[in-house]
């Protein structure tokens, strides 16, 4: 018994080898486990990648391998003289009579798919010449009378796109300008647009499909903020202890539990940024290290307190408005206290902002008077820039996650932008998170409408960036 055709919008991705076809398939279908490779002949078979929310199928794209003998696929259709209607009753003929000739495996590959229903996405590189040896395997496209539409793609720098766009015309119901390593929400959404007029059948399925892949993008969106919140409230609160005994505790002891509390604290962004990575479906990329990586500036460097860091002025006024410019307040924001070593704000680098030094991010306490139940104890955080510099880290790598092409295959180092924190960060917002970061600092335990609340400051910066 023959199986049930799926009721979802089906793509066959197609077209000469090495045009990029597996790298719009893995764009569209925001899956970074499409096999891309500039070797042609990569994608050999046929293979599906839907893309699913919530269990429910939006849309499949098949991607496929490349024309390799289309000139004589079209002279043995064209040897069968028909009428336009029963074209397709020939291209079926061709995949019965070839489907077991090793010589036409590709070609048997791609057609099959449309042949079974599935509408043609024809892929170009719009940066070469248009030639006519494309000819044969868009005619091959038409007798099928599938509906199709062409997408023109830029591998390289050179712009021949009009000459293709006035042969493309010719064959396609639609010729669309896409850039897989470039896209965005608003132009994956164009694309789904474009593809919906293709067919009557798929307006409705694929209206449907943008909506949920609307509320997909919104859902992840609030996902990561929700991460980064936890990330924040953890890190801030943390508290690490080192059990002395009866000993005395030794400089050794507190240089041991400091590291101790920056790992920690290196643990938790690093799971953060794995957790977000994972949300936007980039997690199977370079399993042993980050998938993007701050050049490697490390979370407690003077770098990182530049460019994420609250400035001289932005630390004064928050400390002020927070109720900090008070006892240890007024030492640890004017004069270098005790507890930080080398904490003298105003140090710039790069030319960017001032820092505060991270020898010691919070007092080491001796506690435990009793015989034997000695231990040192680190934290809850007490230097006030150190959440302006967790957050925009977390903002940072979450933004370049969420824009990232599933194309892109390369770890991509992320260049310290010493602008950005002026793109997200205005006064008004910095009260708004003191009042949480100092919450957070107490050690207190903190409600859920709280972490909440603190989430949706979080998420509207997203939104915001990230469009």
């Amino acid at each position: 018994m023959p199986s049930r055709r799926p009721t979802h919008p089906r793509f066959a991705v197609v077209g000469h080898p090495n045009k990029g076809k597996s790298s719009i398939v893995s764009a569209l279908a925001l899956d970074d486990t499409v096999k891309i490779s500039d070797v042609p002949g990569t994608t050999i078979k046929q293979r599906s990648f839907p893309l699913s929310v919530d269990g429910k199928i939006l849309y499949e794209l098949l991607d496929t391998p490349g024309f390799q003998r289309a000139r004589q696929v079209l002279a043995w259709l064209e040897k069968h003289d028909v009428s336009a209607d029963k074209r397709h009753e020939v291209v079926q003929a061709f995949i019965n009579t070839h489907k077991d000739n090793a010589k036409f495996n590709d070609e048997i590959e791609l057609l099959t798919p449309i042949m079974e229903g599935a509408g043609i996405i024809y892929v170009v590189d719009g940066s070469k010449p248009y030639g006519e040896e494309y000819e044969a395997e868009m005619e091959i496209l038409r007798w099928t009378g599938q509906p199709s539409m062409a997408l023109i793609n830029h591998i390289d720098e050179s712009d021949y796109s009009q000459e293709w766009k006035r042969a493309l015309g010719q064959y396609f119901k639609m010729v669309r300008t896409f850039n897989p390593m470039r896209t965005d929400v608003s132009q994956h959404i164009s694309i789904l647009e474009s593809m919906a007029q293709l067919k009557e059948e798929w307006i409705s399925p694929v209206k449907q499909s943008i909506k949920l892949f609307e509320a997909y993008h919104a859902q992840m969106l609030s996902q990561s903020a929700e991460a980064i919140a936890k990330l924040l409230s953890e890190a801030l609160s943390d508290v690490e202890t080192l059990t002395l005994g009866d000993a005395e505790a030794s400089e050794v002891d507190k240089e041991v539990l400091k590291e101790k509390y920056k790992e920690k604290l290196r643990f938790l962004e690093n799971k953060t940024q794995k957790q977000i990575e994972k949300i936007w479906n980039h997690a199977h990329l370079e399993k042993e290290q980050a998938l993007l990586t701050f050049d490697g500036i490390d979370l407690f460097s003077e770098e990182a307190a530049s460019v994420f860091g609250l400035t001289r002025k932005e630390l004064l006024i928050t400390g002020a408005t927070s109720g900090a410019v008070a006892g240890a307040g007024v030492d640890l924001l004017l004069l270098g206290h005790t507890l930080f070593i080398g904490g003298a704000i105003g140090a710039v680098v790069g030319g960017v902002g001032a820092y505060l030094g991270f020898n010691e991010l919070s007092e080491v306490k001796v506690l435990g008077q009793k015989l034997g139940k000695r231990y040192l104890q680190i934290g809850p955080m007490e230097n006030r820039n150190f959440p302006y510099i967790l957050l925009g880290r977390a903002i940072f790598h979450a933004y370049h996650i969420a824009t990232r092409s599933h194309a892109l295959r390369d770890v991509e180092e992320l260049s310290m932008d010493s602008t950005f924190k002026d793109k997200w960060l205005n006064e008004d917002l910095r009260k708004s998170l003191e009042k949480y970061h100092k919450m957070f600092r107490s050690g207190d335990e903190v409600s859920v409408e709280d972490l909440e609340a603190y989430k949706n400051l979080i998420e509207g910066v997203l939104e915001k960036l990230i469009v």
